[in-house]
């Protein structure tokens, strides 16, 4: 599958990315071989192959849930840069 300028195009704008001309031109050269070797992925036989759910062998550790003594409002807000009486203050995010 080769890359076009219009698929291109279409990708970075989904991915808001941005590329001048000399750039979209790498760019398209480097997506196109991604692209030939995921479909050189196709010719594999994998029938009797089992998906991975994991790419490693180890294990999680886990341990026991322990109920223990909360933090008091007080020794919460200790060192809290901004505070009023029983919060954080932390800058606006959403207008």
């Amino acid at each position: 599958m080769n890359i076009d300028k219009d698929l291109l195009n279409k990708i970075a704008h989904l991915a808001r990315l941005e590329f001048d001309e000399s750039t979209a031109e790498e760019m398209m050269a480097d997506m196109t071989k991604i692209l030939t070797w995921v479909e050189k992925l196709n010719e594999l036989d994998t029938d009797d192959i089992e998906p991975l759910t994991t790419m490693s062998h180890e294990v999680n550790v886990l341990r026991e849930d322990e109920v223990k003594p909360h933090l008091s409002h007080e020794r919460a807000l200790k060192n809290a840069p901004k505070k009023d009486s029983d919060y954080f203050r932390v800058p606006k995010v959403l207008e």
